[in-house]
């Protein structure tokens, strides 16, 4: 059976933004549970790949709660996290208030505003960021090519990109392993945590038509962006794609 959440058409903008209305008030909770906290780690690990240098400016893409966007900031960036769904941004300033106390910055409240809009249609000019991170997100996007040509245009020259997203390991045992546990667990958590099975089989659903580590670095260096690499976490589970945009 189809899941309700996904839909590879016209509306899957709109499927995915039901979605996450859904589950943004548990969010972070489920994905601590589903992960046992190793979200935070592979987070921490992206941050510290970006290295952040000073009064760099950071566009966190699909942004949802803030992880990323608060985890640069700490890291002296000055960070607009953009997001299309408005209850998860709602969370996000939430933690925003709490969590700026931590920035090693003098002025926490610049270091971080939260935009709602649509990753494939940018409201920002050309040549902007010097850093593009995504978490989470690539597999959302309806038009996934679109997307990585948007994320090129407003990165300046000689910025770059870093996706953090679910993988597809290449040894076909853990990935057996990997895929049943998303097909038996993760409705699970949708039931318990959002009352809907179909919350989080939406994940497996989504990632059986995600071209996954090798597919979106081709998609990348297609559309322009050099020095692809990606580094796989957990035998492949999971994957960070680093690309930089030429200084021509």
């Amino acid at each position: 059976m189809a899941n309700k959440f996904y839909s590879p058409g016209e509306q899957r903008g709109a499927k995915v933004g039901e979605l996450f209305a859904r589950i943004a008030p548990r969010y972070d909770l489920i994905n601590d549970v589903q992960s046992l906290g190793l979200h935070r780690l592979w987070k921490r690990r992206l941050v510290r790949m970006v290295a952040v240098r000073p009064a760099e400016r950071a566009l966190d893409l699909c942004c949802g709660t803030g992880d990323l966007a608060f985890g640069l900031a700490g890291a002296g960036a000055r960070v607009t996290g953009l997001d299309f769904s408005e209850e998860m941004l709602r969370v996000a300033r939430e933690k925003f208030k709490v969590q700026s106390s931590k920035f090693k910055v003098q002025n926490a409240e610049s270091t971080v505003e939260f935009v709602q809009g649509d990753a494939q249609r940018m409201p920002f000019p050309e040549n902007m960021f010097d850093i593009v991170t995504i978490g989470y997100g690539l597999r959302n996007l309806a038009d996934l090519d679109a997307g990585i040509r948007e994320m090129l245009r407003v990165t300046k020259p000689g910025g770059r990109l870093l996706a953090l997203e679910f993988g597809k390991p290449d040894n076909a045992l853990w990935r057996g392993i990997y895929f049943c546990y998303l097909k038996m667990f993760l409705p699970v958590f949708g039931i318990v945590f959002c009352g809907s099975a179909a919350a989080y089989a939406y994940i497996l659903e989504s990632l059986k038509h995600y071209p996954a580590q090798e597919g979106v670095s081709a998609r990348m260096r297609e559309a322009g962006w050099q020095n692809v690499r990606v580094v796989n976490l957990v035998g492949g589970m999971m994957s960070i794609h680093w690309a930089e945009k030429g200084t021509r």
